[in-house]
């Protein structure tokens, strides 16, 4: 179906691909992206284009200033322009300036300070323990007392920054994405090397929560202008990536209507709709099985990274926003329930590392019918440059895995 559209995406990583994605297959229409920095994953593609590459794009004023000169540059006025975050501090950013950028784009975000309460971890937690949403046992430390916290659960502990943004633009040697410390000299090695860096916010420390990756679960929502929950979307992941920077993404998920807990959508869809949220929502979440209860990690303000997999299900996250945004459908709500497999890691890799038997019968079932997804691979997308490093990006899964598979600590 085309559509006189031009989605214009903040960021160019996997997740802006697989919004592109989504947009082309559904309207056919190439995206733009504006971001700082031109990532492999949008490289070299047919589907969506690098159109503004601006450094300081994360500072308040440059924001504004480059989408709005872009807007007008580009005839906003006859062909609308769908604005989409594809990264929490992107999302920050468009919620403290959307008066200045209504009058040029569509788009859905919720309030600022909504943003504020739900993307900072000890937040987010906070909110759940008021809307009675089970979470890991869970404390704080800060840069002061970090080497004075007691813990009120045992080891192994779970360490991760609660403002993501910040840490993300820190450096530090053997910086991983999240950290598990199975002794208190762990601990210690590992939250002194974080506050040695300019990451001075707080950490998260968490209980660990038993079990492997497929325990994990992940939601996608969207949420209309009404604040009214339209699509949900809950997977199995049964993968983890395993590289420093990627611990808690997804390589591989399998969507099943097996799966969904009504009595957990149920609750998750009353959250968003007490918070008042708007546009796309993305849970972390596992499974607990001394408890039976689902433990939420933390919400991003966005879809996430691996959110392709609603979409190769049959539910395209780029169909709910337009309709909303530009043609004002009433949407009901809509609850996937079809069966796929999504990957970004190769098959080889889930094949090898993925332990339980049932899960790989059904994964290798969906695949001979020809039931899955891979997130960076669109045969419409097809040029020589993409295809080879798609390839070369393939085979380094193997490397990587093998070389990482289970490290969490401060080592490489």
């Amino acid at each position: 179906m085309m559509m006189e559209i031009q989605p214009v995406l903040l960021g160019s990583d996997a997740n802006v691909y697989g919004m592109a994605r989504s947009f082309y297959t559904q309207y056919g229409v190439t995206s733009v992206a504006v971001c700082k920095g031109a990532l492999v994953a949008t490289a070299n593609s047919n589907l969506v284009r690098i159109a503004v590459l601006e450094p300081r794009l994360e500072e308040d004023e440059v924001f504004v200033r480059t989408l709005v000169d872009y807007a007008k540059a580009h005839d906003y006025q006859t062909k609308p322009m769908i604005l989409v975050s594809c990264a929490d501090g992107y999302t920050i950013l468009m919620a403290r300036h959307r008066e200045a950028l209504a009058p040029y784009y569509h788009f859905a975000c919720p309030e600022l300070q909504t943003v504020l309460d739900l993307d900072i971890k000890d937040n987010f937690y906070r909110a759940c323990a008021a809307h009675g949403l089970s979470y890991p046992k869970t404390a704080t430390c800060n840069a002061q007392n970090y080497r004075q916290v007691t813990l009120p659960f045992d080891f192994p502990c779970i360490i991760k920054a609660s403002n993501s943004p910040a840490y993300w633009n820190c450096s530090f040697p053997h910086k991983k994405k999240v950290f598990l410390a199975h002794t208190k000299q762990e601990f210690d090695q590992i939250t002194a090397a974080i506050y040695g860096s300019s990451y001075q916010d707080d950490l998260i420390l968490q209980e660990y929560i038993p079990g492997d990756d497929n325990c994990m679960r992940v939601l996608n929502a969207y949420c209309g202008r009404d604040h009214k929950v339209h699509l949900m979307a809950l997977g199995r992941p049964l993968l983890e990536e395993q590289t420093p920077e990627g611990i808690g993404n997804y390589a591989a998920i399998l969507s099943d209507p097996e799966y969904n807990d009504p009595a957990l959508l149920d609750r998750m869809k009353a959250f968003l709709e007490d918070v008042g949220w708007e546009g796309y929502a993305n849970f972390d979440m596992k499974y607990d099985a001394r408890t039976g209860e689902y433990k939420l990690f933390e919400m991003n303000p966005r879809q996430g990274r691996s959110s392709y997999f609603v979409t190769a299900a049959g539910y395209n996250l780029a169909k709910w926003l337009v309709e909303d945004l530009i043609e004002h459908k009433d949407l009901g709500l809509t609850i996937a329930d079809s069966e796929s497999l999504w990957m970004i890691a190769p098959y080889g890799v889930i094949r090898k590392y993925l332990k339980d038997k049932a899960l790989l019968a059904k994964a290798d079932r969906l695949k001979k019918a020809g039931r899955c997804a891979h997130q960076l691979f669109c045969k419409e997308d097809w040029n020589l440059k993409r295809w080879l490093w798609y390839l070369r990006s393939q085979l380094n899964y193997y490397r990587k895995t093998a070389r990482y598979y289970g490290n969490k600590g401060l080592r490489d």
